[in-house]
């Protein structure tokens, strides 16, 4: 299989951004974070933000979709999203003169080298999308701000190697916080986020053998903390009998670990490799 590359710039309620490459091509999934650090971070990976072959975005809201005006309006970055999205948008003066490609929900569409289905999830905007992106043989699911796992978005993400799963508050952490009631309640709805429990309940009933790496996404910094959401995940996998899962975090202010396909296949070549040597 082709090397396929994947990086969490940025996750969490101050700024949203996943880089998402192969040798020919080079995306963000949404640009919630300033184009500085969006560079600043390609430049880590070896590219740069001319480089790029477009950034879909998943709604409005505005931790998704911050560096698009320059993305787009300076570098000629190509923005993909639904009508939805786009016409809510349209209202604000500095998104106004923004060009589109526009897919629909539900939809297939392809960049380049990834194959994306979007499909429809339940959170307070006016239609977003989760991801399903798939090249050369490896399926990535994209599937944060939300606050239901539908039917819909279950049947989606079966058969991922890589999931980038929302764990955003603690309910007892949520609870107990200092935050106005309806915002509680607008969180723990159906249109919010998901909990660490809740997630751990979708991951119970998607993950395949097919399963390589969950990255726990949009972390809560006042209700919830990595270990509890990672000690959630873990305690599903031991029950699933897969602790073979690689569990990642993600963070509002620094990359992630970069999953890289061919560096995993290369790493178990030379293990075969150095096998062989020593039984000759």
């Amino acid at each position: 299989m082709d090397d396929v590359t994947l990086c969490s710039l940025a996750s969490g309620s101050s700024g949203n951004c996943t880089y998402l490459a192969t040798a020919n091509t080079r995306l963000l999934i949404d640009a919630g974070i300033s184009t500085r650090r969006i560079r600043t971070h390609l430049k880590e990976l070896g590219t740069d933000v001319d480089e790029l072959d477009g950034v879909c975005v998943t709604h409005e809201h505005s931790d998704h979709v911050q560096a698009l005006p320059l993305l787009n309006g300076k570098h000629g970055v190509p923005l993909y999203g639904n009508a939805g999205t786009i016409k809510s948008l349209a209202h604000k003066s500095k998104f106004a003169d923004l060009r589109w490609k526009v897919f629909a929900s539900g939809q297939p569409f392809e960049i380049g080298d990834f194959h994306f289905q979007p499909f429809s999830i339940p959170h307070d905007a006016f239609d977003p999308v989760g991801f399903v992106v798939t090249a050369h043989g490896h399926r990535i699911g994209f599937a944060t701000d939300m606050g239901l796992a539908t039917s819909l978005i279950r049947h989606q993400l079966k058969g991922c190697h890589v999931l980038i799963l929302e764990t955003n508050h603690d309910r007892i952490l949520l609870d107990e916080s200092d935050r106005p009631w309806s915002l509680k309640q607008r969180i723990a709805g159906r249109q919010g986020h998901l909990s660490n429990e809740e997630a751990a309940a979708l991951l119970k009933e998607i993950a395949g053998p097919e399963l390589q790496r969950v990255y726990l996404a949009h972390m809560s910094q006042d209700c919830n903390q990595e270990e509890l959401a990672e000690s959630c995940i873990r305690m599903t996998l031991k029950e699933m009998k897969r602790e073979d899962v690689v569990v990642e975090m993600t963070y509002p202010k620094q990359p992630s670990a970069v999953w890289r396909t061919r560096k995993v296949e290369e790493t178990v070549r030379t293990v075969i490799q150095d096998e062989l040597v020593l039984r000759d």
